[in-house]
C-alpha cells in the first residue's frame, strides 16, 4: 500500500510541491493609484480599437458556447500567415500551448531542455509531468546552441526557445536555429516561442515558420498578448505538424478560446495600422533607452523585444532590489527577475515617451543618492 494511499487527506504527486508558482510583474506601489505599470511586456498603446469594437459587439452572445476548435479564429490566422489550418492549434494563451505539449510528450523520467534564463512557464509544466528540467548555459545572455545540445540525451523530449527571449530580450539568427534543429534527434520536439517575434525587424531574424514547414518536430507559436496588446483574453497559437496537432488536441479542453477573445483577437489581426504603430514605438524608444540607460554606467542587454534587461551593481544601496524599490516609489513598475537566475537585474518594459524619460530620471536620481 502507497504512502499516498494510506494518508489521512489527498496528498499531490511527487514533485507538485517543489513547483515554484508563476510570478508576475508588480501592479502596485504604494502611494499611487494609477503607477506605470512596465513590470509585465504590455502593450503600452492599449490594443486596437477594432478590437475593442468586435468584443463589445460580442457581448450579445455571452450566452453561447464557443465553436469548439476556433475555426473562425483558425481561419483568420491561416489566410493572414498563409499557413495551413490543418496544422494550427490555440490555446488560452501561448502558456496553455506548452503545457499541452509538455503533457503529450513527456513522462516520468523525460526530460525538457531550455536557455538558463528561459520562461518560467515551460519548466513549470515539465515538471507537473514529472519530468527533469536541465537548463543549458548562456553566453551574454544569449542562448547557446552547444550547450543546449550538450543536454540532450536519450530521454529528451522536448526542447523550448523563446526568440527573443524572455527576460534578456536577446535573440538567435535563423542560421543558428537551423544548426540547433539538425544537432536534435527528429524524436524531440523544437519548440520556437515568439511571443515577441514581431518586435524583431532584424533581416537576420525569422520566427522559425518557413523551418517549420519542411520539418516533422518543430512548433512556432505566437500570442495576441504582446504586439496586439489583448493580454487580458488570453489567446495564442501554434503551428506544427499536422499529426502533432491532432495528437495534442486530443487533451485540449474543449471551448478554451472564448467568442470574445475570437472576435478581438480577428479584429486586432486586420489593424495594421495598429501594429505598425505599435512597432515603431518600440524602435523609436529601445535604442533611446538602451543608450540612455548605458549612459548612466549600467548594462543593458541588447533586445530585440519590447523591453530591455538592466544590469545592476552587487553594492549596498545599489542593488537590482534597490533600484525596483526606488522607482516604484516615484510610481514606476519593473520586474525583478532573480527568479529567472538574474538577480542583479530589472526587466523595463518600453513606454510612451514620458514613462521612458521617468525610467531614465528615476534611475539618474538612484545612481545619484
Amino acid at each position: 500500500m502507497s504512502d499516498r494511499f494510506a494518508a489521512s487527506r489527498p496528498v499531490p504527486k511527487p514533485g507538485i510541491l517543489d513547483i515554484a508558482p508563476y510570478k508576475p510583474g508588480k501592479a502596485k506601489a504604494e502611494g499611487f493609484d494609477n503607477p506605470i505599470k512596465l513590470s509585465a511586456n504590455e502593450n503600452i498603446l492599449g490594443c486596437s480599437p477594432l478590437a475593442q469594437a468586435a468584443y463589445a459587439e460580442a457581448a450579445s452572445k455571452l450566452n453561447l458556447y464557443p465553436e469548439g476548435r476556433a475555426n473562425i479564429l483558425r481561419a483568420a490566422v491561416a489566410e493572414r500567415y498563409n499557413l495551413e489550418p490543418q496544422r494550427l492549434l490555440f490555446g488560452c494563451g501561448s502558456d496553455e500551448i506548452f503545457q499541452l505539449i509538455n503533457q503529450t510528450f513527456l513522462e516520468p523520467g523525460d526530460n525538457m531542455v531550455q536557455g538558463a534564463h528561459g520562461f518560467a512557464a515551460y519548466a513549470i509544466g515539465a515538471r507537473a509531468c514529472q519530468a527533469e528540467v536541465r537548463y543549458a548555459p548562456e553566453k551574454n545572455y544569449r542562448i547557446d546552441v552547444d550547450a543546449l545540445l550538450e543536454c540532450v540525451d536519450e530521454r529528451t523530449r522536448v526542447v523550448f526557445i523563446a526568440n527573443p527571449a524572455n527576460p534578456t530580450g536577446t535573440w538567435l539568427p535563423i542560421d543558428e536555429i537551423r544548426r540547433l534543429h539538425e544537432g536534435l534527434p527528429p524524436s524531440v520536439v523544437l519548440v520556437l516561442d515568439g511571443a515577441y517575434a514581431e518586435f524583431n525587424s532584424d533581416p537576420n531574424f525569422e520566427d522559425g515558420v518557413s523551418l517549420a514547414r519542411g520539418a516533422h518536430n518543430i512548433v512556432v507559436t505566437h500570442t495576441f498578448s504582446k504586439m496586439h496588446g489583448l493580454a487580458a483574453l488570453r489567446v495564442g497559437w501554434g503551428y506544427m505538424p499536422e499529426e502533432m496537432a491532432e495528437a495534442i488536441d486530443r487533451i485540449r479542453l474543449p471551448f478554451n478560446i472564448n467568442i470574445p477573445a475570437q472576435v478581438a483577437a480577428i479584429a486586432a489581426l486586420g489593424d495594421e495600422d495598429f501594429q505598425a504603430r505599435s512597432l515603431a514605438l518600440v524602435e523609436q524608444w529601445r535604442p533611446w533607452l538602451t543608450q540612455q540607460i548605458g549612459g548612466l554606467g549600467l548594462e543593458v542587454v541588447p533586445s530585440g523585444a519590447n523591453f530591455v534587461l538592466v544590469g545592476f551593481p552587487d553594492q549596498p544601496g545599489r542593488t537590482a532590489v534597490d533600484a525596483e524599490n526606488f522607482l516604484a516609489s516615484r510610481g514606476l513598475l519593473t520586474r525583478g527577475v532573480g527568479n529567472y537566475g538574474l538577480p542583479g537585474h530589472l526587466r523595463i518594459t518600453i513606454g510612451l515617451e514620458e514613462h521612458n524619460r521617468a525610467v531614465v530620471e528615476g534611475l539618474e536620481a538612484f545612481l545619484g543618492r
